[in-house]
């Protein structure tokens, strides 16, 4: 086994392989497929948008049958334009075969328009930033008659079509020999047993974890410098919010490359 680090500057006109443990055949996609997964955004519409543009001249340039853009999560909170990035990624799933996972933020999200108290907790997490994208004032003391103010506000501000992005958000999604979640998986339970609770917010037994889990796992959730290829996952989120990188992983047959914005 070996874990491959690339990074581009462009998008990739050729890549690395990446092997399963304890195996010699290495993972891949079916071929007329070629996947474009993309770390989390953050609120960052600006990032985004530039790093779409780039998956179009890729497509220009080296066409294929079955192109899948797939989001990992965590579109809003922390950065500016969080309402722009759902408007983007609601855009781009009209022409595109889009996939979008749900991560942790994005479940703040739907409890707060159920729940007004998580704002308490939301607000840790950058929400703020997202009220505000949507016009959205809090003032700043969150007494329940302002939590209560700011969800029934937020909610009226929401599109239908936000919330039927959101209702429509996936906590999974295989393709291949590549499993696709936001956070991570619970090890030593089945795919098919794995509880939304770890999806969205696993780290530490997650990230440690050398086990085979039979599938390469494609995450975000835990920023890091730069993409992280280990023998059975692969960390994309390299911190956008903060850092101004987005990063994007393309898998194509038995070969991954990133390209970055």
């Amino acid at each position: 086994m070996r874990a491959i680090r690339r990074w581009l500057g462009r998008a990739p006109t050729r890549g690395e392989r990446v092997f399963f443990p304890n195996e010699r055949r290495s993972a891949a996609v079916p071929d007329d497929i070629r996947i474009y997964a993309v770390g989390d955004v953050h609120g960052r519409a600006d990032l985004l948008r530039r790093l779409l543009s780039r998956i179009d001249r890729d497509l220009a340039a080296r066409p294929i049958s079955r192109p899948i853009e797939v989001f990992l999560g965590d579109y809003i909170d922390r950065g500016p334009a969080s309402r722009q990035v759902i408007d983007c990624l609601i855009e781009r799933g009209l022409s595109r075969e889009t996939v979008c996972l749900k991560g942790n933020h994005e479940a703040f999200w739907s409890e707060f328009l159920r729940n007004p108290e998580v704002l308490e907790v939301w607000q840790k997490f950058g929400g703020i930033q997202t009220l505000l994208s949507y016009g959205i004032v809090p003032k700043p003391e969150f007494d329940p008659t302002e939590r209560t103010r700011v969800a029934r506000a937020f909610a009226e501000s929401l599109p239908q079509s936000h919330y039927r992005f959101l209702a429509a958000l996936q906590s999974r999604f295989l393709c291949g020999d590549f499993f696709f979640v936001h956070a991570g998986i619970r090890p030593g339970v089945s795919f098919e047993e794995q509880k939304d609770e770890d999806l969205l917010w696993i780290r530490d037994d997650f990230l440690s974890s050398k086990d085979d889990f039979g599938k390469i796992v494609v995450h975000g959730h835990t920023p890091v410098d730069r993409p992280e290829v280990h023998s059975n996952r692969i960390n994309i989120d390299t911190g956008a919010y903060a850092t101004g990188r987005l990063t994007c992983l393309v898998i194509e047959q038995d070969t991954i490359a990133f390209t970055p914005v």
